[in-house]
């Protein structure tokens, strides 16, 4: 077992915790789509090769990953956060809501949460079920490390569905990001229903409303 991915686990099954989950959330930057987070509790000491933080693993291996976490975790869920819900709430409460519906989520629950960043409320969602918040949590928890890959994953796959409804913006090229291929699709076509248009303010405002 890697000592240090799983030290936030060990750390809570010390305390007497059983049932110990990690939580991440994907999808937080994007101009479009939904906003994704995970939450997974492992078998103790399970090992998976490549298992890290989404972000420094390949797209091959997170798919690889995706159906390992799902086949051998003790409970996964993954929920998400729809556009328009994000901009009601602001980006901050809409990652929170989904993090907390995803722990909901498990079966069997979880007695204790890890949750990766440092923040746990907005000011009208908070992640509510026993837990603590951790700093680059996916260096330092499997579980978390396993729910970022699941978050990640769970979210490009539907914005390639997305590609697929609304073709003209390229979705499968950046996943909603706010790249230059991306602004020059929004200069050429304007906003989508699946758009959060509070990340659009700026743009908005700079090319006249």
């Amino acid at each position: 077992m890697d000592e240090i991915l799983w030290k936030l686990e060990t750390a809570a099954w010390a305390q007497g915790y059983q049932h110990v989950c990690g939580c991440d959330e994907a999808g937080a930057g994007p101009l479009a789509g939904p906003v994704y987070a995970a939450a997974v509790i492992l078998p103790r000491a399970l090992a998976l090769p490549w298992l890290n933080d989404s972000k420094k693993v390949t797209p091959k291996r997170r798919d690889v990953l995706f159906e390992q976490i799902q086949e051998q975790a003790e409970a996964w869920a993954v929920a998400s956060v729809p556009p328009e819900e994000i901009d009601a709430l602001d980006i901050l409460n809409a990652r929170i809501k989904a993090m907390q519906l995803a722990i909901e989520a498990l079966d069997p629950p979880a007695d204790y949460a890890l949750i990766d960043g440092n923040r746990d409320h907005g000011s009208r969602c908070a992640v509510t079920a026993p837990h603590m918040t951790a700093v680059h949590g996916d260096s330092r928890s499997a579980s978390i490390a396993a729910a970022s890959i699941l978050a990640k994953v769970s979210r490009d796959r539907y914005m390639m569905e997305l590609a697929e409804q609304y073709p003209q913006y390229r979705f499968e090229r950046h996943k909603g990001y706010g790249t230059r291929l991306h602004y020059e699709m929004l200069e050429k076509y304007g906003p989508s229903p699946i758009h959060r248009r509070s990340f659009l303010k700026k743009w908005e405002a700079g090319r006249g409303g």
